[in-house]
């Protein structure tokens, strides 16, 4: 059974380079008025994959920047209207319908508000599209999985592209250009370890951090939609702070530990569990001599966490049928939810 789930994430590369192809002289003039602008804050607005997304670019926004960043409740005005002073920031909208009402009424409001907005969506004729200043396509295509796989892995380069033309980086840029190669051989990485792990499981802590703890929620959200297993995202940071009494023998752990200054820490929590009876599946790259799963590196360590989630979905794909269920249609989920 060839899934639709599968067909769109094997579209990953393909959808990364023609947003590239389409996309980057939209991207460029933005950083370009963004340098002008010189906005001292973001504020993003998702739900869901998007708001994962939305936190790897808060991420890279704080790194590189030095901007702070944070993902609004959109409660605030879509509730309780409150008087939020938006001017001299930049709103960003991440939507792969660009449908739901609370992810287009901030833009519209912060628009009115002399923010720089900006919607980062997969349908520029939606009204998201058509609510903010600046509209940027993923190119992601039409996707009919429930789970969006295709259109989050666009979502986290178009928020790396967004962020190489601001400041200019042409590091970042370059290695954006050699990322649909990256993500292809991430697919190929055999994570069938991890299908024979969790195919009986009914509950998993993924874990991340920095970078890649929009990962580790990402996965959480993937293990629930199609494989019904209740997951819960901490930071490696976190974990030890409340969520470790719940470890007991045999408790399934999925660890991300790519490349960077939080690796050590991480392979230092998976061998530490290990020890209180865990079941850690450890996703690291190939030097890691106690990884459990591999993670092929993406150009730049920065995007390192784009080629991860490549790695991952393949698997939870696999691990959904294992269970005897259909990925495209997770049960109580339709592929566009209206919120308000």
């Amino acid at each position: 059974m060839t899934t639709s789930m599968w067909k769109e994430m094997r579209e990953g590369p393909t959808v990364v380079a023609r947003q590239a192809e389409k996309q980057d002289a939209r991207f460029k003039a933005l950083g370009e008025r963004l340098r002008y602008a010189d906005p001292h804050a973001m504020i993003t607005v998702a739900r869901g994959s998007s708001d994962h997304a939305s936190a790897y670019l808060s991420y890279l926004t704080m790194l590189r920047l030095g901007r702070l960043a944070v993902s609004l409740p959109m409660s605030l005005v879509t509730m309780y209207d409150a008087p939020l002073d938006v001017a001299g920031t930049i709103a960003v909208a991440i939507s792969q319908s660009g449908c739901s009402p609370d992810v287009v009424e901030p833009i519209k409001r912060f628009r009115l508000g002399h923010a720089e907005t900006v919607a980062l969506v997969n349908d520029a004729a939606s009204p998201l599209g058509e609510a903010a200043e600046w509209t940027l396509p993923l190119e992601a295509g039409p996707e009919q999985a429930v789970a969006a796989t295709k259109s989050y892995i666009a979502s986290l380069a178009a928020g790396a592209r967004l962020v190489a033309h601001w400041t200019a980086d042409t590091a970042l840029l370059d290695g954006l250009t050699a990322l649909p190669d990256a993500l292809a051989n991430a697919q190929e990485a055999d994570w069938s370890h991890a299908v024979e792990v969790l195919k009986d499981a009914e509950r998993i802590m993924v874990v991340g951090r920095g970078l890649t703890l929009p990962i580790a929620m990402e996965a959480a959200l993937k293990c629930k939609e199609t494989a019904a297993i209740q997951a819960e995202a901490f930071s490696g940071a976190e974990i030890k702070h409340g969520p470790m009494a719940l470890i007991d023998q045999g408790y399934p752990l999925l660890i991300f530990a790519p490349r960077g200054p939080d690796q050590a820490g991480l392979i230092k929590l998976a061998d530490e569990m290990r020890t209180r009876g865990a079941r850690v599946l450890l996703a690291a790259p190939a030097d890691i001599s106690n990884r459990d799963l591999l993670l092929p590196p993406a150009p730049l360590a920065l995007l390192d966490p784009i080629t991860a989630v490549a790695a991952f979905y393949p698997m939870v794909e696999a691990l959904s049928r294992a269970k005897g269920l259909n990925p495209d249609q997770p049960r109580h989920l339709n592929k566009v939810t209206l919120t308000h």
